[in-house]
């Protein structure tokens, strides 16, 4: 396995691990956030793919690293296009400003790797880190 997708790899797999380990403390404020987080990006009004790519732009805007990376590969997933993904991008630039353009890159390359390796598979469930 490359290093590529042994970092795709470890970034799901650690996800998951720690999510099962946060949800089986017996704390209903934090399952009840988690919960609420899954039925946030439920279609609705608004689709799968719109609703990936406006959590995509707020995490870029926010900086945090896991939660693009996450959002990166949820949007592939439900098929959202590079060219889409692009102007996402775009739009988190000049929301975030030029403080943004590391989470960019980083983002950038998360993508490059997942596109790389045809690692298109689902990711554990979106909680919050």
């Amino acid at each position: 396995m490359s290093d590529e997708a042994d970092r795709v790899k470890a970034f799901t797999e650690f996800r998951q691990r720690m999510n099962e380990r946060i949800l089986s403390e017996d704390n209903q404020v934090v399952r009840r956030f988690f919960a609420l987080d899954t039925q946030t990006y439920k279609p609705g009004a608004l689709d799968l793919k719109t609703k990936e790519l406006l959590g995509l732009v707020a995490s870029m805007v926010l900086r945090c690293d896991d939660c693009i990376s996450y959002h990166i590969a949820q949007c592939k997933e439900a098929g959202v296009q590079r060219d889409a993904l692009f102007e996402a991008f775009s739009v988190a630039l000049v929301v975030g400003g030029s403080i943004v353009i590391p989470h960019l890159r980083r983002g950038v390359d998360f993508l490059d790797q997942l596109e790389g390796q045809g690692i298109h598979g689902p990711v554990p469930e979106h909680k919050h880190d």
